[in-house]
């Protein structure tokens, strides 16, 4: 039987997981994975009170670790430039990668798979998107013969939590508190709730299925902190609820990448996902569109997506299916603001004769169709809230819209959310 040497570098809560799950299940692996997956050493700055290593050797400096007799090097240290700088010293001493970093891959991605492939080693980064839910191996070896035309989905748990508790009638503040009592979110949530974090993962997914570069061309970010949880009734009213996604679509000769909240239909299979569960749309050519679901993070998920990839480094010898293949058929990214969406618009505006109008007035002046438009029961003091379902227009023309509804003299407040088409 094969046996495939391992130094971890880090020492956290993903780290001790890998380090569990291998010991608990290693008669399991070695049944089906056919190898024996061995923990050399331990890069570690300082212990985890959570985890007893036992006799695995460790070593306070990360980098010594390269310097071991090892097969692969298992970066689990999180962030950008440190990870980078270890990923290429295990490359340059001919140690394959196995990472969980979606950061580092984003940032750096084209740089450091074709060093790998320039090496003979691997990359393999299964754990950086979606942790356990196995869509990277599923796009580079199970879709390969299909043509992939679009990829969309929710890719971060945090903010799916939020929205589903949302949906439910919570708050968006205690929500957030609530995902970060339970450990689904962050101290600093920010990198999750301002879409970054999906907007990372959806990025890498587009250079895998369409070739995009890796970083890609800036594209749009939005995160949710702008929804409120009547947008949901409101939604729900019209066959709608709210999710933040990640989508990456072949327009033609071009490519749509974009990360924000979107109105979605209640019938669409992604609405029904609720909590911390990652879910996908991948719309193929040969066998039509399929869905995938699954934990997107946690200690349990992450390792089982690591194991995943050693597993597969010992039973394959390619280095040719390496993500890095120049720029030969890339696409290039779209303007989001030459997209065209449809709109929904909450306007919160003075409950007196002609302001229904203005509003229909001014669309028109902007040779903005309106498919639905209702007013809803009084706010109070006088206000009340209408609820508008535009035609399809360009983006480009959007934020004017937005302004000048908020310049007539009966709007008091406005927002708008992006409607997904089916």
């Amino acid at each position: 039987m094969k046996t495939l040497k391992i130094g971890i570098c880090g020492w956290g809560n993903v780290a001790t997981g890998l380090f569990k799950a291998i010991e608990k299940n290693s008669n399991l692996i070695q049944l089906n994975g056919g190898v024996n997956l061995t923990i050399d050493v331990i890069g570690a700055r300082r212990d985890n009170p959570k985890c007893n290593p036992g006799k695995t050797k460790i070593e306070r400096d990360i980098f010594d670790v390269i310097k071991h007799d090892i097969d692969v090097v298992v970066e689990l240290i999180g962030g950008v430039e440190v990870a980078r700088e270890l990923i290429i010293k295990a490359i340059t001493n001919k140690k394959h990668v196995v990472t969980a970093n979606k950061a580092v891959i984003f940032h750096h991605g084209d740089e450091l798979f074709k060093l790998a492939q320039e090496n003979g080693v691997k990359i393999l980064f299964e754990s950086a998107v979606c942790a356990g839910t196995p869509i990277i191996k599923l796009l580079k070896e199970e879709l390969a013969a299909n043509k992939v035309s679009k990829i969309s989905g929710m890719l971060n748990g945090t903010s799916n939590f939020i929205l589903s508790n949302m949906e439910e009638g919570a708050e968006f503040d205690s929500t957030l508190k609530l995902a970060q009592d339970k450990g689904y979110a962050e101290p600093d949530p920010a990198f999750d709730i301002e879409g970054m974090d999906a907007a990372h993962k959806i990025g890498i997914l587009s250079s895998l299925a369409f070739g995009t570069s890796l970083p890609p061309e800036d594209f749009f970010v939005e995160g949710i902190t702008k929804i409120q949880k009547s947008d949901f009734s409101y939604a729900m009213d019209m066959g709608y609820t709210i999710k933040h996604l990640a989508v990456a679509k072949i327009n033609e000769s071009s490519l749509e990448l974009r990360a924000h909240p979107a109105l979605i239909s209640l019938d669409s299979h992604l609405a029904n996902l609720k909590g911390v569960r990652n879910g996908m749309e991948i719309d193929t050519d040969l066998i039509g569109k399929i869905h995938i679901a699954g934990s997107g993070a946690g200690q349990e998920s992450t390792a089982s997506g690591l194991i995943s990839d050693l597993i597969h480094l010992s039973n394959t010898n390619e280095i040719s299916d390496q993500l890095y293949k120049g720029d030969e058929g890339k696409y290039p990214v779209l303007d989001f603001s030459n997209l065209v969406f449809q709109y929904y618009f909450y306007i919160e505006a003075e409950d007196k004769p002609g302001v229904m109008a203005s509003i229909t007035s001014l669309m028109a002046s902007k040779e903005v169709g309106i498919e639905s438009i209702v007013q809803k029961e009084e706010l109070g003091d006088s206000c009340v809230p209408i609820i508008l379902i535009t035609d399809p227009f360009k983006e480009s023309d959007h934020a004017e819209l937005q302004k000048e509804l908020l310049n007539l003299d009966s709007v008091r407040a406005i927002r708008s959310i992006r409607i997904e088409a089916k």
